[in-house]
């Protein structure tokens, strides 16, 4: 029985499921989920991430990487981890650059949190040194840990203004067939929240446990940890869930498990959480912004200057990753650290203190 005639067979039990449900069950099912099933990545897949664009983006990160374990005191062994690492690629760039620090290599012990049984078999085989895991652990030693689009795989309740306050989006069935709908009751946790008549909330309590079991690790073991992802930096209204194939978007609930289910991180509440944790927390940024604080363009120049006759595509990529229609803006970059730890690239947010 395929996952769209499983989800009907539940909701005919159990009936109609949250938004945030459906997202869980459509990408992490263990027999039909999108991420149990797909692999591909790029112009063969059904999405481009940021280090498919350039391997620039995927070094700026290895120089925040080596940047903030020189400024933790370059301690060995630190574990440096990725959360959602893909087909490698980024990780791929950032190890180039921790190549190149002095004693840096030696004293890392490399961690890939990956919760998909066949990506885990696509990284090993490019990272055959790697500590796998599908979670973090206390560990001894010090993070730094690194999470891009991730947060966005961690689904967000949704909710619908109603006449008398905010009522929850539900996954149910009209005709037979999978359909949204409405809750009866007003969620009475976002009464306080400002709306017009038919405006969209989202609300995460997934993105906020992560983000709250991320800084604890920081805090118990030292260290940082940088989230790129796209979304907003400040609270608002909005319906963000998508669905992605073949690089076009459909309607959610056309093919569960075959299309990537995504919605927008909420980064002001992610922020929140981790601050909760008694770490230091970022203000939030552009990804252009930590890019060029990074170092991406004189990056650029450099492989300009090397590669003339790529001129042309060098300078695509950079427009990809820094314009305020592409990626520059949409995609957001907040990072959180330990006591005695600073920010590399970012600034300190102490708005909150």
């Amino acid at each position: 029985m395929r996952l769209r005639e499983r989800l009907i067979e539940q909701i005919v039990l159990e009936g109609p499921m949250s938004v945030a449900d459906y997202v869980s069950r459509c990408l992490l099912d263990p027999i039909d989920g999108y991420y149990t099933k797909h692999v591909a990545f790029g112009e063969t897949g059904d999405f481009i991430t940021a280090p498919m664009v350039s391997q620039a983006f995927g070094e700026m990160i290895g120089v925040w990487a080596a940047e903030t374990w020189t400024a933790m005191g370059r301690p060995a062994p630190f574990r440096l981890a990725e959360i959602g690492p893909g087909d490698g690629t980024l990780m791929s760039d950032i190890l180039r650059v921790v190549a190149r620090v002095p004693g840096m290599r030696m004293a890392m012990q490399l961690v890939l949190i990956e919760p998909s049984p066949a990506l885990r078999t696509i990284q090993a085989a490019r990272f055959p040194d790697a500590r796998f895991a599908t979670a973090l652990d206390d560990g001894d030693a010090p993070l730094i840990v690194i999470g891009n689009e991730v947060l966005d795989c961690l689904p967000a309740n949704q909710y619908v203004r109603g006449e008398t306050g905010w009522h929850e989006c539900l996954v149910g069935l009209s005709e037979g067939k999978l359909a949204f709908g409405l809750s009866a009751e007003v969620a009475e946790h976002l009464a306080p929240l400002p709306g017009q008549l038919g405006d969209f909330r989202e609300y995460s309590p997934a993105q906020r446990r992560f983000a709250a079991m991320l800084a604890a690790h920081i805090k118990t073991n030292g260290g940082a940890a940088l989230l790129i992802d796209y979304g907003r930096d400040v609270p608002g209204p909005g319906n963000t869930l998508q669905a992605l194939h073949r690089h076009r978007k459909y309607d959610p609930l056309d093919a569960p498990g075959e299309h990537d289910l995504t919605q927008w991180a909420d980064f002001p509440a992610v922020a929140d959480a981790a601050r909760a944790e008694g770490v230091a927390v970022s203000r939030i940024a552009t990804q252009a912004e930590f890019l060029k604080a990074m170092g991406i363009d004189a990056r650029f120049a450099d492989l300009a200057a090397r590669h003339p006759d790529k001129a042309e595509k060098l300078q695509r990529q950079y427009h990809r990753l820094m314009d305020s229609d592409e990626m520059g803006a949409l995609f957001k970059v907040v990072a959180f650290t330990s006591d005695g730890v600073p920010m590399i690239g970012l600034e300190a947010d102490t708005t909150a203190d």
